[in-house]
């Protein structure tokens, strides 16, 4: 009986030592965004973009992924991130979805245009660039390289 007793307070601190690394991760990653205003993007391929993964504007963190869904409709992958507030992007800005490197996570990386208007909270951003995976371009070169002249 002793022994029993010992495994189920064992157990008990293994379990309340688990929630609190869960506790932590989700106050590290931020999942409920920056404090600003929210943004849409459309996209066809989003990569590896995940709720929580940075956007940049010039690799400087100005805001974060907070959803991603599919637009049932026409089959696009919809983003929702914030954006600072002190920031106010062009209508004619892009939006695309870049890698760190090889190894590196995702990123929504934000290309400002030159219009003097500017989105308003909540709109969305039109011009999109879709993720390039590797695998694609070194296609693209072998198709490139093989083509008969």
């Amino acid at each position: 009986m002793r022994r029993g007793a010992v495994e189920t307070i064992l157990g008990a601190v293994v379990l309340i030592v688990a929630i609190g690394f869960m506790v932590l991760a989700g106050r590290a990653i931020n999942v409920q965004g920056d404090s600003g205003y929210e943004l849409t993007a459309r996209f066809l391929k989003v990569g590896g973009l995940v709720r929580g993964s940075d956007v940049r504007i010039s690799g400087v963190k100005v805001g974060t992924v907070i959803d991603r869904t599919l637009d049932t409709e026409n089959f696009e992958a919809v983003v929702t991130f914030s954006v600072r507030d002190d920031i106010r992007l062009p209508v004619d800005s892009e939006a695309g979805v870049t890698g760190e490197g090889l190894l590196g996570g995702k990123y929504l990386r934000l290309f400002p245009g030159d219009d003097s208007e500017t989105i308003a909270p909540g709109g969305e951003i039109v011009q999109t660039r879709d993720f390039q995976a590797l695998e694609d371009t070194v296609s693209e070169i072998m198709f490139l390289a093989t083509e008969p002249k």
